[in-house]
């Protein structure tokens, strides 16, 4: 019998979709990162990546985060077709290998959906959900 992988020994997923977002050509305009840089005030092209819970299935060796993109331009109209080039990219993320992680599925949860930020208010700011399904190995 093996034991479970425990749920420090998580991928980062955080990082690979990072990665992954800041390899697609039509972001390549946009911040991407895990979290806004000194002076960022909402107006630029941005997308920010959080894990927002999910679950671990130890004995199968999966990880299924709830990833939220929060993803920024300097229009509302900017920031929807950032939102829907940033959404394609984690959902295009199915059937994947990256480093020795496998993503088997995606399934969006929410999204893009407009949201105002009140930490910056001249925002325009779109929010996604996706569940990503991570086999780690």
């Amino acid at each position: 019998m093996t034991t479970p992988t425990p749920p420090s020994a998580f991928p980062d997923v955080e990082a690979m979709i990072v990665d992954i977002l800041k390899d697609d050509p039509r972001l390549s305009g946009a911040i991407v990162a895990v979290q806004a840089p000194a002076g960022f005030d909402g107006t630029a092209a941005a997308v920010f990546v959080n894990r927002r819970g999910g679950a671990w299935v130890g004995e199968r060796h999966v990880d299924q985060p709830l990833i939220e993109l929060e993803v920024y331009g300097p229009t509302k109209q900017a920031a929807h077709v950032l939102a829907n080039d940033a959404r394609q990219a984690v959902l295009a993320m199915a059937n994947n290998k990256y480093g020795t992680n496998l993503v088997t599925e995606v399934e969006e949860q929410d999204g893009p959906r407009w949201l105002p930020d009140y930490l910056y208010s001249a925002a325009n700011r779109y929010v996604t959900v996706t569940k990503v399904y991570v086999d780690v190995y």
